[in-house]
């Protein structure tokens, strides 16, 4: 299914209807303030093995990230955090970053396995971001790469998405334009804040 969102006015309806497919274990693919991402609701362990067979990967190898709406539920997945940390959060989110931190001892009884950290995003996106506030708590985050293009690493058109994965997935959510450069990832985890890949968002260290 291909679903139109208007990504500047999402309409109620077209919210809560994503929000209750993920909450019934859909896979979706959905626009964020950076590449198109594909994931599913947390909680749906059949879900995720979906999400990782399309990405080729193992479940509990996989590095997904988790999109949140906002920091309140971090300390739901997350050891504490000291402040320098926090007000960084703070001042990047919403944004195109994606920052990896101690995850607590909830996350390895998601994935089945000592997964120790946890990648964390809030998109600057009105779609993804409203669906995740109607769901209740994250969802599971992985780009959607285009593996046949040898030029270009991320598909742009949802249209184009559709076409070559919509048989995978539930549904696409079609909300414009994607942007072609990932988030920039930052470690939080080894005591210091370190830039592990520069991508859309600029950030001081």
């Amino acid at each position: 299914m291909l679903l139109r969102i208007n990504p500047d006015k999402p309409r109620d309806a077209d919210i809560h209807y994503a929000a209750e497919q993920f909450r019934q274990g859909a896979v979706i693919i959905y626009p964020t303030d950076t590449v198109y991402g594909i994931g599913c609701d947390i909680s749906k362990p059949k879900a995720i093995e979906r999400v990782a067979k399309i990405k080729n990967l193992k479940p509990e190898k996989a590095n997904f990230t988790f999109i949140f709406h906002d920091l309140s539920h971090l300390a739901d997945y997350t050891r504490p955090i000291d402040n320098q940390v926090f007000k960084l959060l703070k001042r990047s989110f919403p944004g195109p970053f994606t920052f990896i931190l101690e995850a607590n001892n909830s996350i390895p009884k998601l994935f089945h396995n000592n997964k120790k950290t946890i990648g964390i995003r809030i998109p600057d996106n009105n779609i993804i971001r409203q669906v995740v506030k109607e769901l209740g708590h994250p969802i599971i985050n992985a780009s959607v790469h285009d593996e046949e293009d040898e030029i270009t690493e991320y598909f742009s058109d949802p249209r184009e998405i559709y076409e070559r994965l919509g048989r995978q997935v539930d549904i696409v959510i079609d909300g414009g334009y994607g942007n072609l450069v990932p988030s920039t990832v930052v470690d939080c985890t080894q005591g210091e804040i370190r830039l592990v890949r520069q991508g859309a968002g600029e950030i001081e260290l």
